[in-house]
């Protein structure tokens, strides 16, 4: 089998690049070793898929180089996305933050995908695993479950470790290594934080414990969204943003009362209510059982005229850094990311192409380029899809 383009990966990274490439006339040829096509895209945003956000920066990713993702994502923007979906006539929706979902179904987005490979005359082979790549004169031998292929330009986008029940394996950072590129450390990004101990035991029993906003701080990286208890740690949307920069042994800090000064909250309660209880007082603004704990473990719960005005501050300071002492992180097995990954030293920023092998490309979750929550992912994987699509 001879093609001009071979993409390891029918994600959204490899579906992006294959559709752009045939674009412009090349022959392409998409494996993936899953049973079927954009198993990430299928299940994220809870079904709906959550395909970009309106909000991307070079600012919103994490890599060991923070300039690198800046020229793909100049050059592909969430609006070039958005124009394509509304081709296609997918009704969508912002939920929040600038979070762009289907007010449908992800597999509309597929679907979308899928159209857009079959105009630009792009075969994919799913259940089509890879296990030898190989360097030749006129570019690369691959020996794949259908036979050889014979590629002029091969694209790896193999994704990450995220999510082993869907099929992700190491196989793109081997390859990588292969050709003699770097490949950092990688770790489990946007996933949920387990306590271990009595710090466990002091809250597992509030599993299920949710509050709206609160604000969770590493070092000088805070974000503001939703928290949930649960009965091995801590999750929801501020933890899974916070995970990707925290790290074991670092001070890990939330504010339960982002919105509020709650000191100042604090003496005013005193006032209008000096004989209510402090726990029912908190009540008001934190989940019942959660209040009630609190109190258990760090404030003993008095009728409120009896707290001093230096109490009441100092209650309200520790609502605003409520220490969490993660043990670490509930691994690949529930991340949303990969962190880490092929060095992008040494690979083109403008076109996602090795330095070391011409005609040898890697793009999306391989990379070491890692998104926050909400989107930012997808919109790396059009953004390195599309550059390396344009001359794959």
């Amino acid at each position: 089998m001879k093609t001009d383009v071979l993409v390891i990966g029918a994600g959204a990274a490899g579906l992006m690049c294959a559709i752009v490439a045939g674009q412009r006339g090349r022959s392409v040829l998409v494996v993936d070793h899953a049973n079927k096509v954009g198993k990430k895209i299928l299940m994220s945003g809870g079904g709906r898929c959550n395909f970009t956000n309106l909000g991307v920066t070079p600012a919103s990713y994490l890599s060991a180089n923070p300039h690198f993702a800046k020229s793909a994502l100049a050059r592909y923007t969430p609006w070039d996305f958005i124009a394509m979906v509304e081709k296609h006539r997918i009704a969508y929706h912002e939920k929040e933050l600038g979070q762009l979902f289907c007010d449908e179904s992800s597999k509309l987005i597929v679907r979308m995908l899928l159209d857009e490979c079959a105009q630009a005359g792009v075969r994919i082979e799913s259940s089509c695993g890879v296990d030898r790549v190989r360097r030749t004169e006129e570019g690369f031998t691959v020996h794949t479950a259908r036979g050889e292929v014979h590629a002029q330009s091969l694209v790896v986008a193999s994704g990450g470790l995220s999510i082993p029940s869907m099929g992700a394996t190491g196989f793109g950072y081997e390859l990588a290594r292969q050709f003699g590129h770097a490949v950092l450390p990688t770790r489990a990004g946007l996933v949920p934080l387990t306590l271990s101990g009595k710090h466990q035991e002091r809250y597992q029993d509030l599993s299920g414990v949710a509050l709206p906003a609160v604000e969770a701080r590493v070092g000088k990286r805070s974000f503001k969204a939703g928290m949930l208890i649960t009965h091995r740690g801590v999750s929801g949307p501020a933890i899974l943003q916070i995970s990707s920069y925290w790290q074991p042994g670092d001070d890990l800090r939330i504010d339960l009362l982002p919105d509020l000064d709650a000191a100042a909250w604090l003496q005013e309660q005193r006032a209008a209510h000096p004989a209510a209880e402090l726990k029912n007082v908190l009540s008001d603004v934190l989940p019942r059982r959660l209040a009630q704990r609190l109190c258990e473990l760090w404030f003993e719960s008095r009728p409120m005229r009896q707290y001093r005005e230096a109490e009441l501050a100092n209650i309200g300071a520790q609502l605003h850094a409520w220490p969490i002492v993660a043990s670490g992180t509930e691994g690949y097995r529930t991340a949303e990311v990969t962190l880490g990954g092929v060095d992008t030293d040494g690979l083109s920023s403008s076109t996602m192409q090795s330095k070391l092998v011409p005609g040898l490309f890697f793009i999306g979750e391989v990379v070491d380029v890692t998104g926050w929550l909400g989107g930012y992912n997808f919109q790396w994987a059009w953004a390195s899809g599309r550059a390396a699509g344009e001359v794959a």
